[in-house]
């Protein structure tokens, strides 16, 4: 019998209970981290042609040149340090805040300066959702359609499969919904939007408590379930397995034929 079934048997008929051999911890790790550092270079691929297509550079380059312009113009630095900011006298200090204040002001009333940072930061936006969203898209979904049973290249290396927690193989929705739903939406842009708002001073507190919200359930995921499953795999209804011990079926009738000639092999054997 083949080690993903085990055998009960009760008032005569037998029972067969999946048991499945999921993928050692140190392979999935191993695995997660190859993937991880080729998709970050397919992103950072991806963001610097869309930089380069979108003009990225040369609306960065117009609001530095209108931030010079200014710092310049009212005598402040930009390159000030909080170190170099404390050593000042209180009306060193006074001067350069109220010399800041005008800088603002004009930027704020500078129309180059104003529509270079809207498509800076529109931009930044853009580029960093797209370059992972095509990033994720290609090396979760494209390439495990490619090798077959959900695996990346990364896991391909280290012999870690996705199926069903009944066997049977995964399809294009779930592998899509892993892909999109869990590992980019939930996983990544989420923490990435909040950050980029946190560094951007739009969000405080609440920022920290969704990604600490995000970490928590991971953790309790994997801790808890069965399968160690974390929020794309809990998603997507799938399990990462040893490859090189695990049966994985075509389809659901594939499955059921291979119980039902087990069946009939136990019952074959009765007859003697």
């Amino acid at each position: 019998m083949h080690p993903i079934f085990k055998r009960y048997f009760r008032e005569g008929n037998c029972y067969m209970t999946f048991d499945i051999q999921k993928a050692n911890m140190w392979k999935r790790i191993s695995a997660f981290i190859f993937d991880g550092i080729l998709l970050v270079i397919l992103a950072i691929g991806i963001a610097l042609v869309l930089s380069s297509v979108l003009r990225y550079d040369s609306y960065h380059d117009t609001l530095n040149g209108c931030y010079e312009k200014y710092a310049k113009e009212y005598g402040i630095s930009l390159d000030l340090t909080k170190e170099q900011y404390d050593k000042m006298s209180e009306q060193e200090r006074s001067d350069y805040d109220a010399s800041l204040k005008k800088a603002n002001e004009a930027l704020s009333k500078d129309p180059d300066a104003q529509h270079a940072y809207s498509m800076v930061l529109n931009l930044t936006l853009l580029i960093t959702t797209i370059s992972l969203l095509l990033a994720f898209l290609g090396w979760e979904f494209v390439v495990p359609l490619i090798f077959g049973n959900g695996q990346t290249m990364g896991k391909k290396i280290f012999g870690v499969a996705l199926m069903r927690p009944d066997g049977v193989k995964i399809n294009t929705v779930s592998l899509f919904i892993r892909t999109i739903l869990g590992k980019f939406t939930i996983e990544t842009m989420i923490p990435v939007l909040i950050i980029m708002m946190i560094l951007g001073n739009a969000i405080g507190v609440v920022g920290i408590v969704i990604l600490g919200a995000i970490i928590v359930l991971q953790v309790i995921l994997l801790a808890t379930s069965d399968n160690r499953s974390l929020i794309h795999d809990f998603l997507a209804n799938t399990v990462a397995v040893d490859l090189s011990s695990q049966m994985i079926f075509e389809s659901e009738q594939a499955l059921i034929d291979y119980k039902q000639k087990l069946h009939a092999e136990k019952a074959a054997r009765q007859d003697y």
